[in-house]
């Protein structure tokens, strides 16, 4: 394999010290959405993001995230946004309705203002999936947030 010794390379950086970062949190299956909560912010503390900077919004539902997330974009008070919530299949295609328009609605945000979004809104088969991988896409999101967050300044 050739080495290129003039390549410069944008190691991850985890080091959260001064990073503001906004988080919206829906309400819905608020058992695992608190529990998405409490294993990101834990991890955004251990990451020494200061706790007065970061702001939690609550909304109803997943298919309000999209535009909250927006609007703390264009605020331009965040240096990284965090998405939480669950959408849990049901018997109805609510679930797919929900879940891409969600999903294309948060990526959408994030290449539209330039902001990195960490997407943690769990879609799962049922509760218990949903309440065995809270606590690790907590966790996930805010280590994304803070990465991403690191990359986007160093590359400007």
């Amino acid at each position: 394999m050739a080495r290129f010794d003039n390549i410069t390379e944008f190691e991850p950086d985890l080091n959260g010290r001064g990073l503001r970062i906004g988080i919206v949190m829906s309400r819905f299956n608020q058992d695992v959405c608190e529990g998405l909560l409490s294993a990101c912010v834990d991890e955004l503390l251990r990451l020494e993001v200061a706790p007065d900077l970061i702001r939690v919004a609550t909304v109803p539902g997943a298919l309000e995230i999209p535009l909250t997330l927006q609007t703390m974009a264009r605020s331009g008070r965040f240096d990284a946004l965090i998405a939480l919530g669950a959408v849990i299949r049901g018997e109805t295609y609510h679930f797919e309705l929900v879940s891409n328009e969600m999903g294309s609605g948060i990526n959408r945000v994030g290449l539209d203002t330039g902001i990195a979004i960490a997407n943690g809104v769990l879609t799962t088969e049922d509760d218990d999936q949903a309440l065995a991988r809270m606590h690790e896409k907590g966790t996930d999101c805010a280590q994304a947030a803070v990465e991403m967050a690191n990359l986007l300044k160093a590359l400007k």
